[in-house]
């Protein structure tokens, strides 16, 4: 079949703009984006960046997802209401900033563990994470490393 040079001209240039669609849209990730195992490795949380530019993130997967045959919930959850929502897809990481080229603040973490929500703060070291929960100021907390899920 003939194809001609004005129809192979058309796809390349089709090609090229998806490809550099692709390279812009991967260049615009943040190095915290995406999937962290917790510090026990029992779950992975998802990072994302929100349309206001602030960073959230949500349990992805459970090492252990039932619970006496029945998918885990927020059990713990100070709130009454909210103890029946699955532990799958739960947010506990809420509202992060961009501070600098390696730290991120302003936001919140969510212990499902013992359902309470401390003010929290981010550092990004490379294949890790250091995720510092604490109430009032940092100096009254505990940090604890996440790392890179592949």
């Amino acid at each position: 079949m003939f194809v001609s040079i004005k129809q192979s001209a058309r796809f390349v240039l089709i090609l090229l703009t998806a490809v550099s669609v692709s390279v812009c849209a991967k260049a615009q990730t943040d190095k915290i984006e995406g999937l962290w195992y917790n510090d026990v490795k029992s779950a992975k949380i998802l990072i994302t960046k929100d349309a206001d530019n602030k960073f959230n993130g949500k349990v992805v997967w459970l090492k252990e997802p039932l619970k006496n045959g029945k998918p885990k919930v927020d059990e713990l959850n100070v709130d009454e209401k909210l103890r029946s929502r699955p532990r799958l897809g739960l947010p506990v990481l809420a509202g992060f900033v961009k501070d600098g080229d390696d730290k991120y603040t302003g936001g919140t973490i969510y212990d499902p563990n013992n359902g309470k929500t401390y003010s929290c703060k981010i550092t990004y070291k490379g294949k890790t994470l250091d995720i510092r929960g604490y109430i009032g100021i940092s100096l009254f907390g505990r940090t604890t490393t996440w790392s890179r899920a592949e």
